[in-house]
């Protein structure tokens, strides 16, 4: 019991200390899920769009800013129809938003950019 509430006293306040040290950082632990991995890596490259992209694009009065900060970071990535193995340039098919999606897009993601093939409205 002794060796418990040893234990417990240098345990729980090392875990307050390195709680306020990566709060203080900014650092998470939510990026390891493969979804948060590959969109992460998506977001840190280049950006092109295929012709189709860009029709789905102006149809649907959608700019660059909101498949970035909307459809891509709050998206779910079906890895089920993706080729995430796919060499040189695996691509893959994101819904948005993950509950009824209404947005499917496909993409290649690069080693130095990411190219949106196609957008589509589900609803």
């Amino acid at each position: 019991m002794k060796k418990l509430k040893f234990y417990a006293i240098g345990f729980v306040p090392g875990l307050i200390i390195v709680f306020f040290i990566l709060n203080k950082k900014g650092a998470s632990c939510s990026g390891y899920l493969p979804n948060s991995r590959v969109i992460a890596e998506t977001l840190s490259k280049e950006f092109k769009y295929s012709e189709e992209a860009k029709t789905a694009m102006a149809t649907y009065k959608i700019d660059e800013k909101f498949i970035k900060d909307s459809i891509i970071t709050e998206g779910k990535v079906d890895f089920d129809k993706s080729h995430a193995q796919k060499k040189p340039c695996p691509d893959y098919l994101l819904t948005y938003p993950e509950k009824n999606p209404s947005y499917e897009i496909i993409y290649e993601k690069c080693e130095e950019t990411v190219t949106v093939n196609s957008l589509k409205k589900l609803k």
